[in-house]
């Protein structure tokens, strides 16, 4: 693929994409999974967008042709990113509100550098370490709600929305190091394919009963297309697009804004309450991630570096 050039007009369509569109994602998923079964949704979700994406692919003359190693390891992310990460995380709204899943899952960043700390022993900065303790205080505050855990299931929703963050965080050290299609596109499309296949192999499994699209509701059959085509293909191209055009700390800014855009679309489309003490989880939360992502040094610790000692 060719470097992508800068565009003012394709660059605010794109971060809308990822703010947006990915933001109502959560709600689109929360719709479907009212009357559809989790898995059957999810693989359907990602089967469809990955042979459009095999076929976008074709007519752009961008070879399919993969190695062997190359299809298990998509086949492994595959599974860590979508079947378990995603398909999951579907199965568990139907539990807790969309708004409170992607809260949740905003935490994302902080699950990524513990882990990073557990398995391959890199040192967390004193600015990570700070969002640390807030990303674990706005997310005692965030699931220490009675009035949610009271809720029939909710607790194992968010036990699960949490193993799936894992396999999320899991997935993103995995595929930094493992031998994948070099087109961000392709390997996309053999991500979404494998990891559906594997989550319609899981609904047959559990038992789950398929319902034909011709049995769908209005409003799960636009929420389906919305999430094939927006959420799958249009975001990740958009988000692929920022990654060669603006910095990835502009890209990393839909971590904060994804959660905002699914609250208020699960508190207007679906009455889901937003409480006193949930904002204040998210203000907590996403000052948590920003301080996990940002480079900054802290004043108050670079104020003890040998440098600092030495000079004073």
């Amino acid at each position: 693929m060719t470097v992508a050039k800068r565009n003012t007009g394709l660059i605010v369509l794109a971060f809308f994409a990822i703010y947006v569109i990915w933001g109502s994602t959560y709600l689109l998923n929360k719709i479907a999974v009212t009357e559809l079964p989790a898995f059957m949704l999810a693989g359907m979700r990602f089967v469809m967008a990955g042979l459009l994406i095999f076929i976008i692919s074709k007519v752009l003359g961008l070879p399919l042709k993969i190695t062997k190693k190359q299809f298990v390891n998509t086949l492994k992310a595959g599974f860590l990113f979508l079947t378990f990460g995603n398909g999951v995380v579907v199965w568990a709204l139907q539990f807790v509100d969309s708004g409170f899943a992607a809260l949740e899952v905003s935490a994302q960043p902080l699950v990524v550098l513990l882990l990073m700390r557990i398995l391959q022993g890199k040192r967390i900065q004193p600015m990570s370490i700070v969002g640390v303790l807030l990303g674990i205080i706005g997310i005692y505050l965030l699931v220490s709600q009675k009035q949610i855990i009271s809720q029939e299931g909710a607790l194992l929703g968010m036990v699960l929305i949490f193993a799936c963050m894992l396999s999320w965080a899991y997935g993103s050290l995995f595929v930094g190091k493992a031998d994948l299609p070099p087109n961000y596109f392709v390997n996309t499309g053999y991500q979404m394919i494998t990891g559906g296949i594997s989550m319609f192999l899981i609904s047959s499994v559990i038992g789950e009963q398929w319902i034909s699209p011709t049995e769908w509701s209005l409003p799960v059959l636009w929420s389906m297309l919305l999430l094939i085509v927006f959420g799958s293909i249009v975001a990740f191209t958009a988000f692929n697009y920022l990654l060669q055009v603006v910095s990835p700390e502009k890209v990393a800014t839909s971590s904060y804004v994804n959660p905002i855009i699914a609250m208020l679309l699960g508190w207007y489309f679906l009455n889901e309450e937003i409480t006193a003490q949930s904002v204040i989880a998210a203000i907590v939360l996403l000052t948590g991630v920003y301080f996990i992502n940002t480079k900054k040094k802290l004043t108050l610790f670079s104020r003890f570096s040998s440098k600092q000692v030495s000079g004073d």
